[in-house]
């Protein structure tokens, strides 16, 4: 079983500026290695096999370079031979390509020496990942800058001993060892991160002995609630339960503190010392609003996952597409702008950003999946507009949080009422009657017993030592 362990470190000065310096080298390979793929691409199928498109000439490595293997380098493999003994050439991928010419690398800039090769190797494999998911649909790789990009991942020669750590090439340091490492357990990767109150570290741990959380059959779901995400109260349930939403950062006090500490970057001479001490205490105020909303997050999906069920409704909800701008209107005679609401909108987009659904299901797939339990998305299309009596769709059926029928005068609560439209439509999947739901709610079911990722378990385990649980 794999999971993650969260620790902050404790470096001395010559470490933090070490690991610093290694964040900006990596950062800057990231960017040349993204750029040579890019540039390989465009030579590949947009300018093909020819030196000049206007006189289609075809190239020739005397007078022109043209690649298809995706990145500088060489991209054969040598190595490899046959049953027969006969040497194969296969044909790498571009990163491959990339990953053997870090030695070159290292040549030509002698200073990437001082970063292990291990981190420069998983720095290339990040780009892979990127391209991955692109592939997948999830959009395409972006140049990083300071903000985005503040890690880098260790996966050979990381030692632990009490309250200190061995990373290669940064030695030893220390570390609040807040939660011990269960027997068995060994470290398979190590990623330090950089964040506004100092350095933490994610540690990656794998005991084969251990099994896999297994979800329960669907076959064997009989209990379901269903959950209705909202800003009012953050979550809405099937039994009439509502959760709080503490509104983290659209508070009034919140919103005053940064404009405050904003207010007093702008007025600092830029570049300063004080500029830099400024721009810290927004940093450090924006890290607290995300470590008290994650805490929250965490304890209302405890809840929700904790009761007597064997499944969980949620909406798939389209989070982006809710936040995007609206449409911009003109006039046809004079084509000045007019208003279209966006002003209106900007402060529903940030009680959407502060409410941070997209992550609270996350929390709730990763502690179902502990538990054995299943989590059916549904479409939520028509949830809070649709009588449950009648099943009459109207807009004018929900007034705020009241729903009252204009066809029939049924009458409750708009989002409980929905949370328990959520829960049949999945009770619906559940018992093999989505074909009644229509062809626009099966596009978008989705049944995830469990959130899948390349990083691992989202988040950490309880307190209780892993084995103990799985027993």
């Amino acid at each position: 079983m794999l999971t993650n362990y969260v620790y902050k470190l404790r470096p001395n000065q010559t470490q933090t500026s070490k690991m610093s310096a290694w964040v900006d080298m990596l950062r800057s390979h990231y960017n040349w290695c993204l750029n040579d793929r890019i540039v390989h691409y465009n030579q590949q199928f947009i300018q093909g096999d020819y030196c000049d498109i206007k006189t289609r000439g075809e190239a020739s490595p005397l007078t022109c370079f043209v690649s298809k293997s995706g990145a500088t380098g060489n991209p054969w493999k040598d190595s490899k031979s046959d049953k027969d003994g006969n040497t194969k050439n296969p044909r790498r991928s571009a990163g491959d390509i990339q990953i053997t010419a870090l030695p070159e690398l290292k040549k030509a800039r002698p200073w990437y020496s001082e970063i292990d090769s291990t981190v420069l190797q998983q720095n290339v494999k990040r780009l892979d990942t990127a391209y991955n998911n692109f592939f997948a649909g999830r959009g395409f790789p972006k140049f990083k800058n300071r903000s985005n990009f503040t890690s880098f991942t260790c996966v050979m020669g990381v030692k632990i001993q009490g309250n200190k750590i061995y990373l290669p090439k940064l030695g030893w340091m220390r570390f609040y060892n807040s939660r011990p490492i269960p027997n068995g357990f060994t470290i398979k990767a190590c990623t330090a991160r950089k964040r506004q109150d100092g350095w933490h570290i994610s540690l990656r741990i794998e005991d084969k002995s251990v099994p896999e959380y297994t979800a329960r059959p669907l076959e064997q779901v009989t209990k379901v609630i269903g959950c209705d995400l909202g800003i009012t109260k953050l979550v809405h349930l099937s039994d009439g339960y509502q959760i709080e939403n503490p509104k983290f950062s659209t508070t009034k006090k919140a919103r005053r503190t940064l404009k405050i500490r904003q207010r007093r970057v702008s007025r600092k001479v830029k570049g300063s010392k004080k500029h830099q001490k400024a721009i810290k205490q927004v940093g450090r105020f924006h890290q607290k609003i995300s470590d008290q909303r994650q805490a929250h997050q965490w304890k209302v999906a405890n809840k929700i996952v904790s009761r007597n069920i064997d499944a969980i409704a949620l909406e798939d909800l389209n989070i982006s597409g809710m936040m995007r701008r609206c449409q911009v209107k003109t006039d046809e005679k004079t084509g000045r702008f007019l208003k279209n609401g966006q002003s209106r909108k900007k402060g529903l987009n940030r009680a959407i950003s502060d409410a941070s659904w997209g992550d609270l299901i996350l929390k709730i797939e990763y502690l179902a999946a502990k538990q054995g339990k299943v989590v059916i998305k549904v479409n939520p299309q028509y949830s809070s507009q649709k009588c449950r009596s009648c099943g009459h769709i109207d807009k004018s059926n929900r007034d705020g949080e009241k729903f009252i029928c204009v066809e029939c005068g049924y009458h409750e609560h708009a989002d409980i009422g929905a949370a328990k439209t959520i829960r049949e439509r999945a009770l619906e999947i559940v018992r093999g009657d989505s074909a009644k739901l229509g062809a626009s709610h099966l596009n978008a079911h989705k049944i995830s017993p469990r959130s899948k990722s390349k990083r691992g378990e989202f988040g950490n385990l309880g307190n209780k030592d892993i084995k103990t649980e799985m027993s």
